[in-house]
């Protein structure tokens, strides 16, 4: 065999080799695209899902809406006309003045007593060691993990044998109660993060309690405590059962009124009651809003490490 046809030879041997190796390659190539499809059809679902659940939200925020601030809305794509006379008659005969200031009272009491209970409480789970740690948390939880009707209506009747209901400090005191354990709950994690050196280090140069208090460990748990006033402002101002069995004719906050104005849509106009509702979303949304300049939830940790 001479040398060109040895070269011949081996040239035809690595084409066939060649096109052996590369035919799976090439399989692999087009069966790759089938492999995604599960992934493309189920991240089709999953966005379609959310997709649809917020356009059923935000057009059930817009019928609202706009039914608040119609004349006449019957049988039509849109309404007759539209007036803003339902936003002045509900704050007049729903008496919206005197029910935000009482909404006002509970929310911030209830924010500020929850934190001043919440933190030393959240702070001696975190720092001490003793038996039966896991019950005594496991009981300061328990109103978050049981729904509120079950304590709400035996926690009523004692209020009313003891003339707690139906005042304004019977209200806070009711709300209070799931509202703490909820502070323990945020703040325990959040002081188990800061290293407990700090304080002895405090002790060597001189510091006392309360100077280390001061200018340790507050600046340290300022936006633990933020966020967890900001999650139990939320909390409150849509909490329905405990104020509803406690509440009295002059203690009813934004949403116990919004119930009893949903029961008097025979007496009463139903656009002067999505006006009580659109205000009620507003309010909130803006305390919201306004609170979230100060402090984001998401951010605990990455607060916490950057002050250490």
């Amino acid at each position: 065999m001479t040398a060109h046809q040895r070269n011949a030879a081996g040239l035809s041997t690595g084409a066939q080799a060649s096109e052996e190796h590369g035919a799976p390659a090439a399989n692999a190539v087009q069966a790759k695209p089938a492999s995604r499809l599960p992934d493309v059809l189920w991240k089709v679902c999953v966005w379609g899902g959310v997709v649809f659940f917020l356009l059923n939200v935000v057009l059930l925020i817009a019928t609202v809406g706009v039914n608040s601030i119609a004349t006449r809305w019957f049988g039509t794509p849109l309404p007759q006309g539209f007036t803003l006379h339902w936003y002045a008659q509900a704050w007049r005969d729903f008496q919206l003045s005197s029910v935000l200031w009482v909404t006002f009272e509970v929310v911030g009491s209830v924010v500020l007593l929850s934190i001043a209970l919440g933190v030393p409480a959240a702070y001696a789970l975190a720092r001490a060691q003793f038996p039966g740690k896991r019950i005594a948390m496991l009981v300061f939880l328990l109103p978050l993990m049981v729904p509120p009707v079950t304590y709400g209506i035996p926690m009523a009747t004692a209020m009313y044998q003891f003339g707690l209901a139906g005042t304004l400090p019977g209200v806070i005191l009711a709300n209070l109660v799931p509202a703490l354990p909820f502070v323990i709950l945020v703040m325990t994690p959040f002081i188990e993060q800061i290293d407990p050196n700090l304080e002895s280090a405090a002790r060597i140069f001189g510091a006392n309690t309360l100077r280390y208090f001061r200018y340790v460990l507050l600046p340290l748990l300022v936006p633990g405590m933020l966020a967890a006033g900001l999650l139990v402002l939320v909390r409150t101002i849509g909490m329905f059962e405990l104020t509803f069995f406690t509440a009295g004719p002059d203690t009813q906050t934004l949403v116990v009124a919004l119930y009893y104005a949903v029961f008097s849509t025979g007496v009463r106009a139903p656009q002067s009651i999505d006006a009580m509702a659109m205000i009620y979303m507003a309010i909130t949304l803006a305390w919201v809003l306004v609170a979230l300049q100060f402090v984001s939830p998401t951010q605990l940790v990455s607060r916490v490490k950057e002050q250490r």
